[in-house]
């Protein structure tokens, strides 16, 4: 049975148990994200994906789809919200796309170019974070984390080998490699 949404004004079918962001992709419509990947279990970490439904905000990647919804995403509230967080992600980091060997092949660069951020708005910054050789088989580049935790779910879910971890809270939250040594977490390195 095929059952249809509206999202800024287009009709978008879509199956029994799929999420917004699901069937907007499928129907080739692009919602902002960070976090969400299409073979993981959704997270809404990041609020990118936010988008109005019936007049509420809700993350499109954790909503499950229902007839006649309506959803807005490209309004300029919402890319509004999206632009701020993108900017801030950009500040609180060492993220510098024109020296970046990810240009042009990057989540973030491509969310912040679709959103029209052309200044990072904020001031930089500009932590200290060394990159992390501790542990023999992992290098971590903090500068270019922006704690998604895709590497976290895809070590764990995919390869079925926990190889990192998200250790810490709030500001001092950081990548690790999960090691009974804590490699990673030893330096006590922050990520924000």
């Amino acid at each position: 049975m095929s059952y249809t949404f509206t999202l800024d004004g287009k009709v978008i079918p879509f199956a029994d148990g799929q999420t917004i962001i699901q069937a907007a992709s499928a129907a080739g419509v692009f919602i902002p994200h960070l976090c969400y990947h299409p073979e993981f279990k959704p997270h809404g970490s990041c609020k990118l994906c936010t988008v109005r439904v019936n007049g509420r905000h809700t993350a499109s990647c954790t909503m499950r789809a229902s007839a006649g919804m309506v959803v807005e995403s490209e309004t300029e509230e919402i890319n509004a919200e999206r632009r701020a967080l993108t900017q801030m992600l950009f500040v609180e980091g060492n993220h510098f796309c024109p020296s970046c060997e990810q240009s042009g092949n990057c989540q973030l660069q491509a969310t912040a170019y679709h959103l029209g951020m052309m200044s990072p708005h904020y001031d930089h910054f500009f932590p200290n974070r060394p990159v992390d050789a501790s542990h023999p088989e992992v290098l971590l580049e903090f500068n270019r984390c922006i704690l998604c935790s895709l590497c976290v779910r895809a070590s764990r879910d995919v390869d079925g080998k926990n190889v990192f971890a998200l250790s810490g809270r709030g500001i001092k939250t950081h990548l690790i490699v999960n090691a009974k040594s804590g490699a990673a977490g030893r330096y006590g390195l922050r990520a924000g």
